[in-house]
């Protein structure tokens, strides 16, 4: 779930192993392009963690947050976005 704090949103996920770590940090990356909104997030191995905030709204938590943290959890669950 994601944790509102520090003005951020975030997430950390576990995956299998390395390749599907990457493959969802590759489809995340399509989102957020997508929608002109790019996250501060790292990987090691099969951990992944986003922290979302909108930089141009003095970094605080954005509706524009929020529509990308719903778009990645629509990843998780597997439904097309």
């Amino acid at each position: 779930m994601w944790q509102e704090q520090d003005n951020q949103l975030t997430r950390n996920f576990t995956f299998a192993d390395f390749s599907e770590a990457f493959a969802f940090m590759t489809r995340v990356a399509l989102i957020a392009e997508k929608m002109d909104h790019h996250p501060w997030w790292s990987n090691v191995y099969n951990q992944v963690t986003i922290k979302l905030s909108t930089h141009d709204a003095g970094n605080t938590v954005t509706e524009k947050d929020q529509k990308l943290a719903s778009a990645i959890d629509k990843l998780i669950v597997g439904e097309v976005w």
